[in-house]
């Protein structure tokens, strides 16, 4: 009796032991590095200081206010567009058709580059001199030298074009895959009781989706938020910091300027925003129930 009740738990210690070392401490390290003045450049004044960096945070530093903002600005277009294009591409390439493997392979083909290597494919487009609006310019459209990341009013517009070209298939191959496993027979039925196209969408396809956008969508929102790689090596969160995201703003404050204990009590910050709004939104959208 005693050795089968220590044996599931003998089983998923290592797994307990996995996560303690890889989440439960670098969590608390973080915690522990927000309550403290912790400053590379100057050591001297490296010390204990309570919840100061949170006073400073919420009450000096407008760019925290500014860079949470824009963030989830960033997340609900940018979730919102992906899973309405990658819902319509899953459709798409889930109908029957010559090349379709061609057209799938094209489609989820963008997910496999790096974020720094489609930045790199996106800057060149959108190069003043030799990008696409020169093109453009030369067919009498728009004006030459139209540097898109460079004007605050087509800054945020260009880089959402960015990741919705990585971002997409994402929501494509988990729908798909989702939509291949829906039985012909509810399509037949639907079909029996007069149901057309759109009321088979509606009837059929979409709650038999309902799991998988839910869980896609707070995967890529989680991601989204923590976005530094495109944004950084695209616009730097320029210009003026209109694209500076709160952990692009993490980064300039840890890395760049060494003050770990402020970049700190920011990630915390957001680590406490998404932990709030992922529990809240799966129970908000009942995650796993079929009521």
């Amino acid at each position: 009796m005693r050795t089968r009740t220590w044996a599931p738990y003998a089983l998923i210690a290592p797994t307990l032991l996995l996560m303690a070392v890889f989440l439960v401490y670098p969590i608390a390290s973080v915690g522990w590095f927000s309550l403290r003045q912790h400053t590379v450049t100057q050591p001297w004044k490296n010390g204990f200081i309570g919840l100061e960096n949170f006073r400073r945070m919420l009450f000096d530093d407008p760019l925290f206010w500014q860079s949470l903002v824009f963030s989830a600005k960033w997340v609900f277009v940018e979730v919102g567009l992906q899973l309405v294009l990658g819902l319509i591409l899953a459709l798409i390439v889930n109908e029957t058709f010559i090349g379709r493997a061609v057209a799938r392979s094209l489609v989820f083909s963008p997910w496999a580059v790096s974020g720094v290597l489609t930045t790199g494919i996106w800057i060149l487009l959108y190069n003043p001199s030799t990008g696409v609006f020169q093109q453009l310019a030369q067919w009498g459209i728009g004006d030459p030298g139209t540097s898109v990341l460079g004007d605050p009013a087509t800054v945020f517009p260009a880089t959402v074009v960015t990741e919705l070209w990585r971002g997409v298939p994402f929501f494509a191959i988990l729908l798909l895959a989702d939509l291949q496993t829906i039985p012909n027979d509810l399509y037949e039925a639907a079909s029996v009781d007069g149901a057309g196209r759109w009321r088979r969408f509606i009837s059929v396809t979409l709650p038999h989706l309902r799991d998988a956008i839910v869980l896609s969508t707070l995967l890529r929102a989680v991601w989204e938020f923590n976005n530094v790689d495109l944004i950084y090596t695209l616009t730097g969160g320029g210009p003026a910091n209109q694209t500076t995201t709160l952990p692009l703003y993490v980064a300039r404050k840890a890395v760049d300027s060494h003050d770990f204990g402020y970049g700190s009590a920011l990630t915390m910050a957001g680590f406490v925003i998404l932990l709030f709004f992922s529990i809240l939104y799966l129970r908000l959208s009942k995650f796993g129930s079929r009521a």
